[in-house]
């Protein structure tokens, strides 16, 4: 059956997602979740939020699915920890050393792999069940052809999203909010810049990055038939209003297949943008995006929904109840659907004087289970001739009988809790850092860049492959290693393979991969990987892992700090980006065909702008029409070398995106004499400031 997860972002949202249906919930306690906005639980709550969804038969999933820094490690642990003895049922986790933590802490609780870590394809899910997990959240753009395919092939389960926001960026690949303002959405502090007007080339009115709410609720037994574990309503900073309507809504849908008008308003109703959208389809575009409208509360609404989870216990848990009344003996057993009984022992029956004992009169009785979460599904009865219960007794037994029922249900067998090992620490380097300069185009590559000394020249795989010739020349003059794109879709890995093996006869021995679905199809075309920044690479924990995953060399995340990247175990050789462009979002919609209509990102790359007149140009991941969206400003440390050098990197990239030949010549020699940095064009990014 099709589990409906529902978000719970306070104790009343709970309620709100447990009463009208929700199979499992997910929420978050403490700072690690993708949503410190909402109310989130602290681990006192915790502990009786799942207690009461066991109670009901729901099951708990706590997220920590954000980047956890070195110090906060600790507190990690804790949380972790308490969690496992709380009774969760499942970590949602996106940090590859936060996941290596709860596999040594809590082997038993299975692991779900955040929609975070960015999967969109079947070597993605692959990935995740050899690092240990049992399911993983697919990426929000994929078509159903896609999900079709990766759940066909799967060998763990799968979850998708089925209603709610849609972010613009890929999840776990969105930098724009912490390059504003500090927040990180990889931290949980999104301030959600995306739904803020822009315009191309000038500021507008409008809103290219700020799309409507997905809806999938038509196809839900689509999704079921396919083999999807689990549907996700998004919703954790929603209004516990919001949370009963949309589980309501998508209970309903699971239950009887059918989607009524009535169903579709109350979507409406809840929350929307303009109308609703979907990936699944297949179609991209224009009719995607709207944003949300002010509009007066619909008290009476909100008091209708209130009453589903405030004003009554649903009956959720069948139960069958088995009743022996003999001479001398009273005695009711209750059994739940898991095969949990407990008994309960009465005073014994007297001789009827009017009217015996009945099963029907016993059946009425057990039956009334209001205000409990159990539904009596069956009674069997064995009771003697000649015999009488009161109405009292009967009531009393069954109140005796439920309690200890709901007793034995919120208990849990104590976890199986490990202590982790030692994070190992790897020293960096001492020596200078090398440098690494990545290309974003062919005419990037100017004579006086290949007379510079580099460690690693990273080229595009599309422009490697478009002149063999060329390819060879370079890989002759210089360490080349193909960069592919970070979102590569399963039916784009036939092309991908291809070309691999042909730079691969070029030469060509290294690829640089920003997602973790691209780790296992590199491998099998016999090129090594280095790890780029879009893995998310933030801590030690992490940096071990890149390790055992055999990474040649690995970018950190540009989110962090000084002092972090220094005190960062160097597992692996440790690179820095110094200079460029950040890329703050990867998308599925391409951005240049918002401002035109058509596609004409290969031609005249887009720029948006937003209201303080800063612009964001936009070029293409790789050879595809999805969209990079890039910062303004221009990431520069060429001026502070000397300070790069106490950090033990191994080497330093400088990033050229948007830089015609002239402009790449003339970066090169600012470097070599240390030009001084211009605050109206360049900025220190996030490592003096850090992110939230």
């Amino acid at each position: 059956m099709l589990e409906l997860l529902a978000p719970a972002g306070s104790m009343e949202a709970l309620r709100a997602a447990v009463q009208n249906g929700a199979n499992a919930v997910y929420l978050g306690c403490g700072q690690f979740n993708a949503r410190q906005s909402a109310k989130n639980f602290t681990p006192q709550a915790l502990a009786e939020a799942v207690k009461y969804c066991h109670i009901r038969g729901v099951a708990v999933h706590l997220t920590l699915n954000t980047l956890v820094s070195d110090k906060e490690m600790e507190e990690a642990t804790a949380l972790i920890r308490h969690a496992a003895n709380a009774g969760v049922d499942a970590f949602i986790v996106q940090d590859l050393g936060i996941i290596d933590l709860c596999r040594q802490i809590a082997p038993n609780v299975p692991l779900h792999g955040s929609t975070q870590l960015t999967v969109h394809s079947l070597p993605g899910v692959q990935f995740c069940a050899g690092m240990g997990m049992s399911r993983v959240v697919l990426s929000r753009e994929l078509s159903r052809e896609e999900i079709r395919y990766i759940c066909a092939n799967s060998p763990i389960e799968i979850e998708v999203f089925g209603h709610g926001a849609l972010c613009m960026s890929y999840s776990g690949q969105c930098y724009l909010s912490a390059a504003i303002g500090g927040r990180s959405g990889n931290r949980g502090r999104c301030a959600q810049p995306c739904r803020q007007s822009y315009g191309y080339d000038r500021w507008e009115n409008k809103y290219p990055l700020s799309l409507k709410d997905n809806c999938t609720v038509q196809y839900v037994k689509e999704l079921e038939s396919m083999g999807v574990a689990s549907l996700k309503l998004e919703g954790r900073m929603k209004r516990p209003e919001y949370v009963a309507a949309v589980t309501q809504v998508y209970r309903q849908a699971i239950d009887s297949g059918n989607v009524t008008k009535p169903m579709l308003e109350q979507l409406t109703t809840a929350f929307n943008r303009q109308g609703f959208t979907d990936y699944y389809s297949g179609r991209t575009g224009a009719h995607m995006f709207g944003i949300r409208e002010d509009t007066a509360t619909n008290e009476r609404w909100c008091k209708e929904m209130r009453q589903t989870y405030e004003s009554a216990e649903n009956a959720l848990v069948p139960v069958e109840f088995q009743m022996v009344v003999h001479t001398g003996r009273t005695a009711l057993k209750v059994i739940d659907a898991d095969g949990r009984s407990c008994t309960a022992y009465g005073p014994a029956p007297e001789p009827a004087r009017t009217m015996e004992l009945t099963h029907d009169a016993l059946a009425s009785r057990l039956s009334k289970t209001g205000g409990t979460p159990y539904l009596c599904v069956r009674v069997r009865s064995d009771i003697a001739p000649g015999l009488t219960l009161s109405a009292a007794t009967i009531n009393g037994l069954r109140r005796d009988v439920l309690n200890l029922l709901t007793a034995q249900r919120a208990r849990r067998e104590a976890p199986v809790l490990g202590r982790p090992s030692r994070i190992p620490h790897y020293k960096g380097l001492s020596t200078p850092p090398e440098l690494t300069v990545q290309v974003t185009t062919r005419e990037q590559i100017t004579p006086k860049l290949l007379k510079t000394k580099l460690s690693v020249l990273y080229v595009p795989l599309h422009i490697l492959c478009e002149d063999p010739a060329f390819c060879q020349s370079l890989t002759g003059q210089v360490t080349v290693c193909a960069v592919l794109p970070r979102i590569v879709h399963d039916g784009e890995f036939s092309k991908l393979r291809q070309n691999l093996l042909a730079v691969k006869a070029l030469g060509v021995e290294d690829a640089l991969i920003g997602n973790v679905g691209l780790l296992l199809p590199v491998r099998e075309c016999g090129l090594r990987t280095r790890g780029d920044f879009g893995l998310n690479l933030y801590n030690s924990g992490s940096m071990n892992t890149a390790r055992d995953l055999q990474l040649r060399s690995a970018c950190l995340s540009f989110e962090m700090t000084l002092p972090q990247i220094r005190d960062v175990s160097k597992a692996v050789p440790t690179e820095l980006l110094i200079y460029g462009r950040l890329p703050l979002m990867v998308t599925e919609n391409c951005l240049a065909k918002g401002k035109t209509g058509a596609c004409t990102c290969h031609v005249a790359p887009a720029k948006l702008t937003d209201k303080t007149g800063a612009q964001f140009p936009v070029i293409k991941d790789g050879s595809t029409c999805r969209s990079v969206l890039l910062n303004g400003k221009k990431l520069y440390w060429l001026d502070r070398q000397a300070d790069l050098m106490r950090l033990g990197l191994w080497a330093t990239r400088m990033y050229f995106t948007t830089e015609n030949p002239k402009e790449v010549d003339r970066i090169l020699s600012d470097r070599e004499n240390e030009a001084p940095f211009d605050p109206g064009v360049c900025t220190r990014g996030l490592y003096l400031r850090g992110v939230e």
